[in-house]
């Protein structure tokens, strides 16, 4: 029998991203996976900016920046006729290379600690395996599978057991009994833990559109002279409007790697299509005679907005899509799904170590489950934003009604791009209002809007970014747990704060500063920030220390 605190199923980002959490935080815990390795199709393809601002947290933001596109590639996203076609709209971003600079002069809803990154899935799950194989507590197993669990009140009990391979001998086949305090299942859309658990699954799915809706090919392929052989402006994405066709391809590599994929007809069987197929899908989106090796292929369905009935029962937990499921527009399953692992990985660890009350645990359902439905209703409106959107017959042709189309198409995808990927607001605007284990001050934080945010420091939402005179990020200053920001001239003792934090066990950092734009920015000379840098409390004194840290731990 193996024993330990938690048993994730799933290595996914999620799941990753998970150990990494705990194992930080001195937490023994197994990770199973019945792939014998991290991704190799590219799945999700961009990191947002929260996102990124974890991974800094964590100290390997500047390593996954590193990855995919080369660092000189542009980031945008193109609309065209075809990939070689006639340009319709196109939003510029920056490079990499440029990211890492203009973000430290970018001001209003963009001010950030890190911008987005386009990197693959595949690179990122490469990343958070090796960091997660530096923590000695953890016991990362891909090849393996958990078979069974039961939740026996104080701790689960499962079987875990190596995959089977053709030909492989029996005896390697030997399952092991796992005890452990908790069980997280990051075991993916088709869940078995969600299943066990009797959660059902709420919100809209089957929604046919032109386009992000329905059955879907993708097609993972090399086409080394793409670049070479299209006249239009490099892009990260380009996304087709056709027609006869809607397609959209995305570069894995920058150099000669792509993921291809292109709406099934309604009535087609897309698992039976060959890689003739495929070859002449992407013949008539590119508009070249661009020979491709295929990788991989294979159907998904597009037009899920779900979420999970449940997130907890018990000791056992649901985390990334085994809780949610996306159509990806705007990419924010691969996202919701780490910040899962960020709510989840510090609570657990509080509880394994018996700082925290049974309600913190409790409040993890509570705060991401309304995440995921504002998440999944975002990603529905960006769906519809581009999948309702009808191509017109003449939209290619060399005419005056091609003319007149294309001109409309333009004013309305240029619109479109700004409002599915210019998306501060998603990225940075989730909230835990209502959370009980947030200390509500009676503020209200500003409207909920996809392209647009404003910082506040109302409890329950991510503090309010800044640069420090040192040239520092703000977040850099936090500590790794909690962190009690004193700010102004005026000495405010936080004794009472740090005392029942040592009470606790929990470890508190106290960061003063006097400078009085950041006391305006923050609206309280005392902010109390979680380890997921959510605003926990704010105040003016410390008289209440000991029923704030009562509330947000759980008591």
């Amino acid at each position: 029998m193996l024993t330990t605190d938690v048993l994730i199923a799933g290595g996914g980002p999620c799941g990753l991203m998970l150990a990494i959490e705990l194992g930080r935080r001195g937490v023994r815990c197994l990770l199973v996976n019945d792939k014998p390795d991290t991704a190799f199709n590219p799945q999700a393809n961009a990191t947002q900016a929260r996102t990124m601002e974890h991974f800094r947290r964590l100290g390997f933001a500047q390593q996954v920046r590193a990855l995919g596109l080369p660092a000189d590639h542009p980031t945008d996203i193109a609309y065209l006729t075809r990939f070689a076609g006639r340009e319709l709209a196109r939003l510029r971003l920056p490079t990499a290379a440029a990211a890492a600079d203009l973000v430290k002069t970018t001001a209003g809803s963009w001010s950030a600690a890190e911008l987005p990154h386009r990197v693959s899935q595949k690179f990122v799950e490469r990343t958070l395996r090796e960091q997660v194989a530096r923590l000695p507590g953890v016991d990362l197993r891909y090849g393996w599978r958990m078979d069974s669990f039961e939740d026996q009140g104080e701790s689960v009990l499962a079987q875990v057991a190596p995959v089977s391979t053709p030909g492989a001998a029996n005896s390697l086949d030997h399952g092991v009994t796992v005890q452990a305090r908790y069980l997280v299942g990051a075991d993916g859309a088709r869940s078995a833990v969600r299943r066990q658990l009797g959660f059902t699954w709420e919100g809209a799915t089957g929604m046919q559109r032109r386009f992000m809706g329905g059955k879907m090919l993708a097609v993972y392929l090399r086409a080394p002279d793409f670049y070479r052989l299209n006249p239009n402006d490099r892009a990260w994405m380009y996304v087709m409007v056709h027609p006869q066709l809607r397609a959209f391809i995305m570069s894995v590599d920058g150099h000669g790697e792509f993921a291809f994929h292109t709406q099934v007809p309604d009535g087609v069987d897309g698992d039976a299509y060959t890689a003739d197929d495929a070859r002449r899908f992407f013949a008539q989106a590119s508009g070249l005679d661009c020979p491709i090796h295929i990788l991989s292929m294979a159907t998904w369905t597009a037009g899920h907005a779900l979420v999970a009935s449940g997130f907890q029962r018990g000791r056992v937990f649901l985390a990334g899509d085994a809780a949610h499921l996306f159509t990806p527009t705007g990419g924010l399953g691969y996202n919701t799904a780490v910040e899962d692992a960020v709510n989840l990985g510090w609570k657990l660890a509080a509880a394994a170590k018996g700082q925290a009350g049974d309600g913190l645990l409790a409040s993890y359902g509570v705060e991401r489950k309304q995440l995921a439905q504002r998440n999944t209703g975002y990603a529905r409106q960006f769906a519809d934003s581009i999948g309702l959107f009808e191509a017109a017959p003449e939209l290619d042709d060399d005419s005056t009604a091609g003319e007149q189309a294309r001109a409309l198409a333009s004013d309305y995808l240029n619109g479109h791009v700004r409002r599915e990927f210019n998306i501060p607001g998603v990225t940075f605007g989730g909230r835990y209002d209502g959370s009980p284990v947030i200390v509500s001050d009676g503020t209200q934080p500003p409207p909920d809007a996809a392209n647009s945010y404003t910082p506040t420091a109302c409890p329950g939402g991510r503090p309010p970014h800044a640069w420090l005179a040192d040239g520092r990020s703000l977040y850099d200053a936090f500590g790794f747990e909690w962190t009690l920001m004193v700010l102004g001239a005026t000495a405010i003792d936080s004794g009472p704060f740090e005392r029942q934090a040592q009470q606790r066990g929990l470890e508190l950092q106290v960061l003063r500063l006097e400078d009085a734009a950041m006391a305006a920015l923050y609206e309280a000379p005392l902010v109390l920030i979680r380890p997921d840098h959510i605003v926990a409390w704010r105040g003016y004194g410390s008289q209440d220390a000991h029923a704030v840290w009562a509330q947000v731990m759980g008591d």
